[in-house]
């Protein structure tokens, strides 16, 4: 991992639910390794040679490839090792044609997401409308439109995790388009947007960046179905290497990826009293938290509960 460190304020939440009880943030140098990186998984992270910065308390290794299950809290050194999640970054091998890659799904997924375009296209009368955008003076469009959709979401309510509404997102947008390093897609119900997707593009890779649909529409499925439209397009452009889902993991990413690497986002802490006892905080929190949705998942309300909030009903 040979990029370049940038300082910024990270965020510590201290969550319970979807409730953050506390989020101080410490500055941090941060690094992010993509799917282009060639280092090897590590069998246990080390703490950065690199000399820390005036004001930093230590390292954020975004997304760093590991050989194993990691502890989530230990020393090392000056430094507390922190690792908050460990997951499988899903990505798609685009150098292959649209008609192969679809041949990785079963006979029943391939009929479940036919019928479901079956379903949204009688909705629609007849036929899908969506659009992509890809060239300067197109992104105002699509994220003027998009933004409508995304304020609905549950990602924006309840994770802070919508379409960003910022003028400095519309000029990083448009700066993409002009070097030709973006792909944006937008799914619609007549003329109403209804779920849109956004993609940067970097060394041939495209990022999975935002995904949003508008709650009214979950029952058709919308996120999928675009989704599946926007890969046939990028396939047929085979131009691309990977399509990369980025950090986390989700049924959509599984169901549509064709490999993953296994990931971890680590932090190395200065082992201070305040930050000791910030991530102590922080992992006591997540054992209760994961101990409520085991026994709401064994109480059968798990589901149903994020279902409520991903509606808004």
């Amino acid at each position: 991992m040979n990029q370049a460190w940038h300082c910024q304020q990270v965020p510590i939440k201290i969550q319970l639910g979807d409730k953050t009880l506390l989020a101080p943030r410490l500055w941090l140098q941060v690094r992010e390794a993509g799917l282009d990186d060639e280092t090897p998984p590590v069998a246990e992270p080390m703490a950065p040679a690199d000399p820390l910065h005036e004001g930093s308390q230590g390292f954020l290794l975004r997304s760093l490839r590991i050989a194993g299950p990691q502890p989530v809290l230990r020393r090392q050194g000056a430094y507390l090792c922190y690792v908050p999640a460990q997951y499988p970054r899903y990505y798609i091998d685009m150098q292959q044609s649209f008609a192969e890659y679809k041949s990785k799904f079963s006979s029943k997924t391939r009929s479940t997401i036919s019928r479901k375009i079956r379903k949204y296209t009688e909705h629609c009368g007849g036929s899908i409308s969506w659009r992509v955008y890809k060239s300067p003076g197109e992104m105002a469009e699509f994220f003027r439109l998009a933004r409508t959709v995304s304020s609905t979401t549950y990602q924006e309510r309840l994770l802070d995790a919508g379409l960003p509404d910022s003028a400095e997102f519309c000029e990083q947008m448009e700066r993409l388009a002009q070097q030709g390093r973006v792909r944006a897609f937008l799914l619609f119900h007549r003329d109403r947007p209804v779920s849109y997707l956004y993609c940067p593009i970097s060394n041939g890779i495209v990022l999975y960046a935002y995904l949003g649909y508008h709650p009214d529409y979950m029952n058709f499925s919308v996120g999928t179905i675009l989704q599946w439209l926007a890969l046939e397009y990028l396939f047929d452009e085979k131009i691309f290497r990977l399509f990369d889902f980025t950090e986390g993991q989700s049924e959509h990413k599984k169901l549509f990826a064709t490999d993953s690497v296994q990931c971890a986002n680590v932090f190395f802490v200065l082992a201070n009293m305040r930050n000791i006892c910030l991530l102590q905080s922080q992992r006591a929190v997540d054992h209760f938290s994961k101990f409520t949705g085991d026994k709401l998942e064994q109480l059968g309300v798990k589901a149903s509960l994020k279902r409520l909030m991903r509606s808004g009903r």
